[in-house]
């Protein structure tokens, strides 16, 4: 089952990085525009989904969390095959762009805080918990 949860991933990372590499070639640019993160969209809608329909078992669960734990490395990895100076060389769009998302990702916090219930604080450590991360 835990084959099943990467077979997932593996298959929206494909169609990701063929959407993203699409939308690149449709706007001009020799890159794969937005791939991981179209993946990850189309990999937390279908999980979400799967989870209401109670199709989606906890073996399964687990491969899928593994390699979303993978994510921030998998776009550093990516990121880091762009040419950055010639985006940056090329114009000011690129750091308009990046202001421009930063600005936004700001901006969206205040909201995003407001989504949902207040849960409850988490509990107090023990001081079982507190001895193993002096070891």
């Amino acid at each position: 089952m835990i084959l099943y949860g990467v077979a997932a991933l593996a298959l929206c990372l494909l169609t990701g990085t063929l959407v993203g590499e699409l939308l690149g070639e449709a706007m001009g640019v020799d890159a794969n525009v937005g791939g991981v993160g179209f993946a990850m969209i189309m990999l937390v809608l279908i999980t979400d989904r799967l989870r209401r329909k109670g199709k989606f078992p906890e073996p399964t669960e687990q491969g899928v969390l593994f390699w979303s734990a993978m994510y921030i490395p998998i776009v550093i990895a990516m990121a880091s095959t762009q040419n950055v100076v010639k985006a940056i060389s090329g114009g000011p769009m690129a750091i308009l762009a990046g202001l421009g998302a930063l600005a936004a990702g700001g901006a969206l916090v205040p909201v995003l805080t407001r989504i949902g219930t207040p849960a409850e604080p988490l509990p107090p450590l023990t001081g079982n918990h507190e001895e193993k991360q002096e070891v």
